[in-house]
């Protein structure tokens, strides 16, 4: 089952809002890609008070960001104008080019850049095609479109395969 490696994250945290970005600014990260429902927001809620304290604390960092998002623009448009940050609508993930793009406008490489979403086979799998460190965070909230209500059982299983190599490599 090694090809499930591909869909493992770098990182697999409970939420956005506790990663350490002073820390990894230190180490060389300059940019970070978002994905938006379930990663920063519960699926179609606008940008909240928690969203938007953390652009701003990504901007007085230092960071450049740009949120990535396979919705259409209205959506997207709404929460980058709330949290003032760029965006890429109807991003094709998990390919490689909205990923490839965000870079661009951020001025960043894979190795100054990170990516931070919700599902293992769009948002981490795109990002790892790319070359980009992976945060993988749990979803915000339960109620989620029927297509990605399928794709939670198979993310169910590539996590219990991801957990017990984690095991394995802390023995």
């Amino acid at each position: 089952m090694a090809w499930l490696t591909s869909f493992y994250p770098d990182v697999y945290l409970d939420s956005t809002y506790e990663i350490d970005f002073e820390a990894l600014y230190r180490k060389g990260f300059r940019g970070v890609i978002f994905d938006v429902d379930n990663t920063l927001v519960p699926h179609g809620a606008p940008a909240d008070a928690c969203s938007i304290a953390l652009f701003e604390r990504l901007k007085s960092i230092g960071f450049e960001s740009v949120l990535l998002s396979n919705n259409k623009e209205p959506r997207v448009k709404m929460f980058s104008d709330e949290v003032h940050t760029r965006y890429i609508y109807k991003a094709g993930k998990p390919g490689k080019k909205g990923y490839l793009r965000a870079m661009e406008m951020m001025k960043t490489s894979p190795a100054s850049t990170l990516f931070v979403g919700d599902q293992l086979f769009t948002d981490v799998w795109g990002a790892k095609r790319t070359g980009i460190l992976t945060y993988l965070v749990k979803p915000i909230h339960p109620k989620e479109e029927i297509q990605i209500v399928l794709k939670r059982r198979l993310e169910r299983i590539v996590l219990f395969f991801y957990r017990r190599s984690l095991e394995k490599r802390q023995r």
